[in-house]
């Protein structure tokens, strides 16, 4: 059974936290939606990833579109959290370097296919039964692709998660994300929570 739809407007990153873990924590599976301003971006990416990997020592992938492998292994690392249990998929380093350690090289956010096929071979590379999936983050996915295509990507990663049984999270900054697909994405979601910056 699913938590009921959540909105909220403008918490504060405690808040954040607070919620999350009253409404979802308990699930074994779930996807949630999170909605982020830029200056609180950088925050709850790093809070996320270290809920899943050190306080439920689960192992999970992380998708980013926005910031090469490196650097979010780096910010992770800084910020103590064990990036040996994540898998990273890079959709913005333009590199033919394939696999490397514990990352997948797609090479652009516009190759959506290769984006699936790599998604579904990390899930499935993970050994344990409890797992999740960050994608970080969405609002990029407009910027290469035209709405309709990001719109049946959007109902293709969420029917995805629900297959694989992961702990889902889908990142994207609000206001740079078309209100329609911000609607239909909160429809596919178990939870959705806002955050504002804390200033």
């Amino acid at each position: 059974m699913t938590p009921e739809l959540l909105v909220k407007k403008g918490v504060c990153m405690l808040e954040l936290k607070d919620t999350f873990k009253k409404e979802v924590v308990s699930q074994k599976e779930y996807i949630l939606l999170v909605t982020v301003d830029a200056k609180s971006y950088k925050k709850v990416t790093v809070d996320l990833v270290n809920f899943f990997v050190n306080e439920q020592n689960t192992p999970g992938v992380y998708v980013t579109l926005n910031k090469p492998f490196d650097t979010m292994q780096r910010m992770f690392s800084i910020s103590n959290i064990d990036t040996r249990l994540l898998i990273f998929i890079d959709a913005t380093s333009r590199t033919n370097a394939g696999k490397v350690d514990n990352c997948l090289y797609i090479g652009s956010p516009e190759k959506l296919s290769d984006m699936s096929v790599a998604m579904d071979q990390a899930i499935k590379a993970l050994p344990t039964a409890e797992k999740f999936l960050i994608f970080d983050s969405l609002n990029t996915l407009n910027i290469f692709n035209k709405p309709a295509t990001v719109a049946r990507f959007v109902h293709f990663i969420t029917g995805k998660m629900r297959e694989w049984k992961v702990k889902g999270a889908i990142i994207t900054l609000e206001k740079e994300t078309q209100e329609d697909l911000l609607d239909e994405l909160t429809q596919f979601s178990d939870a959705r929570i806002d955050v504002g910056s804390d200033e």
